[in-house]
């Protein structure tokens, strides 16, 4: 196994160097620490020359406590007494740091771990930032970490312009297998943010290390994403956002176990079983949510094994999933309807998945190559666009 270094841990071990004589502002969550679990902004806040000035706070929180979906507050931080800016308020243009928060900065830097799906909303968070500091002429430093999923794998369509919104901002596949800074460096070439960007890569990750070849700590980047696991099936089973399915929030294993009162478990593994779906075997399961859709209320469902976690093909499984339970739960099973994600005119499925076609087919009863009819070529079409932003063998 090999032990890769964060940006983070490439810096600490430089002593923050880039950042003498700098006043500092950091975007950062629980992930936001080195290999001997100290904080980038203990860290910052304690370095010989270094100013921490501002923490800017994404979905969750600087501290990660707050639930998704639910708007982050400012304060100043307990650990460091500095400013706390939110990321993520009860509007798109709370999501972006206010113009007069990086006055007095010299430096911004990011350091959030990412899990490789297009719906996770940190590296937009990064992105809405890098073109508010392009504007206020703030450097901005992003410590790279690896993609969990590895850096090979992708699958997926890319959101169209219809369908863009803050769990699909730009035009990346469902899996896009790239880090939080080699998406840094193709955001700001592609859509012209004009930042003055640095990336600080790990040592030692290679596109074909998964989480576990990692030899790092596995830091909860969110409530709901306790384990690698989680972040493995989280590409497919985030669309149930957008249903009235339960994903496994306010149980102990989110995403990796999904249902409803009214679903039969037996039914829908009967119907899974037909699709062939490899690297991946399911559970009849049941539930009972603490918290979110169907609290306190007993659900049945299934549990997702991944078999082979390289076979396993995530986005196939979930569209599979959805399209089961609408079939065998006529009359019960439904799409969100409210507002997702600070958009109200288009449903919440269409959203995560970039396009319509997807759910028009599943309510039509297409099969499922042809719901996902299309998706392999923008996969192969995005594999050329992003070669020129990687960073690792």
């Amino acid at each position: 196994m090999t032990k890769v270094k964060t940006g983070l841990d490439v810096w600490a071990e430089q002593g923050f160097s880039a950042l003498k004589g700098k006043r500092v502002g950091a975007i950062v969550n629980p992930t936001s620490v080195d290999s001997r679990f100290r904080h980038l902004a203990d860290l910052l806040a304690q370095a010989p020359g270094v100013t921490l000035s501002a923490l800017f706070g994404p979905e969750h929180g600087i501290r990660g406590e707050a639930q998704y979906m639910v708007a982050v507050d400012e304060a100043r931080d307990r650990r460091t007494n500095v400013p706390v800016y939110s990321l993520y308020g009860s509007t798109f243009e709370s999501l972006s740091p206010r113009i007069e928060s990086l006055k007095g900065l010299d430096a911004l830097v990011f350091d959030i771990q990412d899990v490789g799906s297009r719906y996770y909303t940190y590296v937009y968070t990064m992105a809405l930032a890098m073109k508010v500091a392009a504007k206020a002429g703030v450097p901005f430093y992003v410590l790279d970490r690896p993609n969990p999923l590895n850096g090979q794998a992708m699958e997926g369509n890319l959101v169209g312009e219809g369908f863009r919104s803050f769990v699909g901002l730009y035009a990346l596949p469902n899996r896009h297998g790239m880090t939080a800074g080699e998406l840094a460096r193709m955001f700001n070439a592609q859509e012209g943010f004009g930042c003055a960007l640095t990336v600080v890569p790990c040592e030692g990750w290679r596109r074909e290390h998964f989480w576990s070849d990692t030899g790092l700590p596995f830091i909860s980047p969110s409530p709901n994403m306790p384990t690698p696991d989680t972040a493995l099936v989280y590409p497919g089973i985030c669309l149930g956002e957008g249903t009235n399915v339960s994903e496994g929030r306010g149980t102990c294993r989110p995403f990796e176990q999904f249902g409803a009162p009214w679903v039969d478990s037996d039914a829908l593994l009967s119907r899974l079983a037909k699709e062939d779906l490899p690297g991946v075997a399911f559970r009849a399961v049941g539930f009972t949510p603490t918290f979110d859709k169907y609290r306190g209320e007993s659900c049945t469902g299934a549990f997702i094994h991944v078999t082979d976690r390289r076979a396993y093909q995530p986005l196939r499984t979930g569209i599979a999933l959805f399209q089961a339970l609408h079939d065998i739960g006529p009359g019960k099973f439904a799409w969100r309807a409210d507002a997702y994600e600070f958009v109200e005119d288009v449903p919440a499925f269409d959203l995560l998945c970039g396009t319509d076609q997807v759910r028009r087919g599943i309510e039509e009863g297409w099969s499922l190559e042809r719901l996902m009819e299309g998706f392999s070529a923008q996969t192969e079409r995005f594999a050329k666009q992003r070669e020129p932003y990687l960073l690792y063998a």
